[in-house]
């Protein structure tokens, strides 16, 4: 008989690279209902913690998308993946939006993020999170031809058993440091859906300093949607599979604490 090898271990996270446990899933509510799925990663500075979307899942007046509240999935065992929990947010309070958003040139960003209170978090909650040093803000030290992955939820797949994203390869399509069409994005090549809004576009980081050490990716971007040509036969022309990523030095803007002077 041949040997066998012994089944590799359950649930072990030491096998679980923490770029997994910085990805949660979220979904997006109207009171009691379930409306969409989407994708976010958490972002901290300093001590305050943020979850990092689309600003489409949080609102789109163009579809009439108008959640109030969103939920993500929080694992709760460091041993167990399988154990994990939603934790509700509420997107306005008395009636004013509590999420955080962008403009560029007169239009607006597609990202938000929204501060998590760290005490009303679930006991143990395992949260892995970019911050500003995970921010590539060398454009010159990414090459064309870098490999880069989507961490995200496509269509809502995902691992239902250890509740854990997955992740596509992807390209850059446009140069990175450009603004595409003077626009605050670039261009990624990837097949991505529904539900990858608001997912983190991350680098290996190979050097990675005692600060990034724990999540050794670089953070270059927020997946926002599809690019495509608006006159395309849909018949005859393949969709061009190209990506909108928004470069992600804006989590800076959007983190700086605010002043008594600021609007929202």
């Amino acid at each position: 008989m041949n040997p066998t090898s012994p089944p590799p271990p359950r649930n072990a996270t030491a096998t679980v690279d923490p770029l997994f446990l910085a990805a949660p899933r979220v979904s997006t509510f109207l009171r009691s209902y379930a409306l969409t799925n989407a994708s976010g990663f958490f972002f901290q500075r300093d001590e305050r913690l943020y979850l990092v979307t689309s600003r489409h899942v949080v609102i789109d007046e163009a579809t009439s998308h108008l959640p109030d509240r969103l939920e993500i999935e929080v694992h709760l065992d460091a041993s167990n993946l399988t154990r994990s929990t939603g934790f509700s947010m509420l997107l306005y309070n008395q009636g004013a939006a509590v999420w955080r958003q962008g403009r560029d040139g007169g239009s607006e960003i597609d990202v938000a993020v929204l501060e998590l209170d760290r005490s009303q978090l679930p006991a143990g909650a395992i949260i892995r999170a970019f911050t500003p040093a995970h921010l590539q803000t060398s454009f010159a030290s990414v090459p064309v031809d870098a490999s880069l992955l989507v961490v995200g939820f496509p269509l809502g797949f995902h691992d239902a058993v250890h509740h854990l994203p997955v992740v596509r390869q992807a390209a850059i399509a446009s140069p990175y440091g450009i603004r595409f069409q003077g626009q605050g994005f670039f261009l990624t090549d990837a097949r991505t859906h529904r539900g990858t809004s608001g997912a983190a576009v991350v680098m290996r980081d190979t050097a990675p300093t005692p600060e990034t050490a724990e999540l050794p990716w670089k953070l270059l971007g927020v997946h926002s949607s599809r690019m495509d040509m608006g006159n395309r036969d849909r018949v005859l022309d393949e969709s061009l599979g190209l990506n909108c990523a928004w470069y992600a030095d804006i989590l800076l803007t959007l983190t700086t604490p605010r002043t008594t002077s600021d609007p929202g």
